[in-house]
C-alpha cells in the first residue's frame, strides 16, 4: 500500500491562495451587488420623490386654477393675459419647489385637424362651454361633429333619454341585450364624456382618434401608420376623436358677481330691468331700450336676440350682459356654448351658424380679441334673423374649466398628468371632477421633453 505523501509547502500556499481568491471573489460580487441593489434604491426612491412633487405641484396647480376662476376681472370670461386684478395668468412650466406644471389647452382659432407635428402646445384652462353638451345638443347638431354619423348620434340621444322609443338609426334595449356581455341601456343623463364607450356603434378610434394621449397635437407615435399605437394615416395631421368636441359640464351661472340672481330678461324680470337701466345709463335711455324690446309677453329667447331687439350699443350691453339671464329657473344654465371659445367645427353645428358661417365667426375673432367679453359681436357677422337663431344656443361666458395638469419632480422626473373640473356656476369654485391621465404617457410634447434632458445634462456634469 502507497502511503500520500503531504503537500509541498509551496503547493500548500498556492492553494491557499486559490481558496483567498475565490473568497475574495465572492466578497467582491457580494460587495458589488448589494452596492448595486442600494443604488437602484437610491434611484428608486428619487424617482419616487420627484413623483411625490410632482403630486404636489398638480395639487397646487389645481388650487391656482380654482382661485383663477374666482378672480376673473369679468366674471365668466377668461383670457389669456391678466384674469384677476393683482395677478397673472401663468399657465407654463409654473415652479412649486423643485418641481413644475403645466396647464394643457388648446386655440379655439386654430383648425385642430390641419395641426401638424411641428405646430406647438398651448398651455392654457380649457373652456367646457367651447363644446357641445351631450346632455342637450340635438340629433342635428351631433350629427355635423368630426367622426359622427347620423346613427351614432342617435344611439347618444338614445342613451340620455328616457324612454323606450328607438330613435331613427338609434339604439335601445333590444339592441345592448344582444351584445356579449349584455347590458342595459342607461335611460339617463351622461355623468361622464367616457361613458360614451358604452353607446352602441362607439370605437376608441371614434372617440380618441389619433390623439391617444389627449393632448391636441401631433406626437410622433400619432404619425407612424401602425408602427406603435394607435393607427394613424401618417397625413402629418392631427386628427382627434369626439372628446375633443363634447363635454357634460358647461353651465352658465345665475348668479351676479355680488352674489344675487340674475335679472330676466322675461316679463317677470320687466320691473328689475327698467331699474338697471335707469342706473347703468339713464331713465330716458332705459326708456328707449324697453320701448324697442316691445310687448313684455314677448320676450326675447336669448341674451343675443335681447341686444338686437333692444339696439343698445357693445359697449353699452357689456355693462349690463353679467347681470341679466335668458332662463327661466334660478338653476344654472346647462348646455350653451361659448361663442368665444369654440372651435370652427364646434360652430358649424349649431343652427343658425353653419358650415358657411363658421369660418367667418373664427376669422372676426382673430381680427378683434379685444372685442371677445360679450357675445353680441355675433350680430355683426351673422344677419339678424340667423343671429337670433343661433342666439337660443350661443353665450359669451362661462363657469366650468378644465384644468388638464402635468407635472414634473425635480430634474424633470416623477411624471403625472391630471385632468381636474372646476365648476364656479354656483359661487366659488368646486371640482367637480378629477381623473388620472399620466396612463397616458408623455403629453407635454417635444420641446418641453428636450428642456428638461438639457436641465438634466447640466445636473449631471
Amino acid at each position: 500500500m502507497k502511503i500520500p505523501q503531504p503537500l509541498s509547502r509551496s503547493a500548500s500556499r498556492g492553494s491557499t491562495l486559490v481558496i483567498v481568491l475565490w473568497v475574495a471573489l465572492g466578497l467582491v460580487s457580494l460587495a458589488l451587488y448589494f452596492g448595486h441593489s442600494t443604488a437602484l434604491e437610491l434611484r428608486s426612491a428619487d424617482h419616487r420623490a420627484a413623483a411625490i412633487e410632482a403630486e404636489q405641484a398638480i395639487a397646487g396647480a389645481a388650487r391656482f386654477a380654482c382661485y383663477v376662476v374666482t378672480n376673473l376681472t369679468t366674471p365668466g370670461v377668461i383670457t389669456d393675459l391678466e384674469v384677476a386684478p393683482t395677478y397673472r395668468y401663468v399657465a407654463e412650466a409654473v415652479p412649486v419647489g423643485d418641481a413644475k406644471f403645466w396647464f394643457i389647452g388648446r386655440d379655439a382659432n386654430r383648425q385642430t385637424t390641419g395641426m401638424g407635428s411641428a405646430d406647438p402646445l398651448l398651455f392654457k384652462l380649457v373652456d367646457e362651454s367651447s363644446k357641445l353638451n351631450l346632455n342637450t345638443a340635438t340629433v342635428e347638431m351631433l350629427s355635423l361633429l368630426p367622426r359622427m354619423t347620423p346613427e351614432l348620434a342617435a344611439a347618444i340621444v338614445d342613451w340620455r333619454d328616457t324612454n323606450e322609443e328607438v330613435s331613427d338609426g338609434g339604439a335601445e334595449e333590444e339592441t345592448y341585450a344582444r351584445f356579449n356581455p349584455p347590458y342595459r341601456c342607461k335611460n339617463a343623463p351622461f355623468e361622464s364624456v367616457d361613458e360614451l364607450r358604452m353607446v352602441a356603434g362607439m370605437t376608441m378610434l371614434i372617440l380618441a382618434g389619433e390623439d391617444t394621449n389627449r393632448n391636441g397635437i401631433l406626437d410622433p407615435n400619432e404619425d407612424d401608420l401602425d408602427t406603435s399605437a394607435p393607427w394613424d394615416n401618417r397625413d402629418g395631421r392631427i386628427d382627434p376623436g369626439l372628446l375633443e368636441y363634447v363635454t357634460v359640464y358647461s353651465k352658465e351661472s345665475q348668479v351676479r358677481a355680488d352674489g344675487t340672481a340674475k335679472i330676466s330678461i322675461g316679463a317677470q324680470g320687466r320691473q328689475e330691468l327698467a331699474t338697471l337701466l335707469s342706473e347703468k345709463f339713464s331713465a330716458s335711455r332705459g326708456n328707449e331700450i324697453l320701448g324697442a324690446l316691445g310687448n313684455p309677453n314677448q320676450a326675447p329667447a336669448s341674451l343675443l336676440e335681447f341686444f338686437v331687439r333692444s339696439r343698445m350699443t357693445i359697449d353699452e350691453f357689456v355693462q349690463i350682459e353679467g347681470e341679466l339671464t335668458a332662463a327661466t329657473t334660478q338653476q344654472p344654465a346647462t348646455g350653451l356654448v361659448n361663442v368665444n371659445s369654440a372651435t370652427e367645427a364646434l360652430l358649424a353645428c349649431i343652427p343658425g351658424i353653419g358650415t358657411d358661417m363658421a369660418p367667418n365667426l373664427v376669422s372676426y375673432r382673430r381680427s378683434n380679441p379685444n372685442r371677445l367679453n360679450t357675445v353680441a359681436w355675433v350680430s355683426e357677422v351673422l344677419e339678424r334673423d340667423r343671429a337670433v337663431q343661433a342666439g337660443r344656443y350661443l353665450t359669451g361666458r362661462s363657469a366650468v374649466y378644465t384644468a388638464d395638469v402635468a407635472g414634473v419632480g425635480h430634474l424633470g422626473r416623477g411624471y403625472r398628468r391630471v385632468r381636474f373640473v372646476i365648476d364656479s356656476s354656483e359661487g366659488g369654485a368646486r371640482i367637480v371632477h378629477r381623473q388620472d391621465l399620466t396612463h397616458l404617457g408623455w403629453a407635454l410634447g417635444r420641446q418641453v421633453w428636450q428642456q428638461q434632458e438639457q436641465l438634466v445634462s447640466r445636473n449631471m456634469r
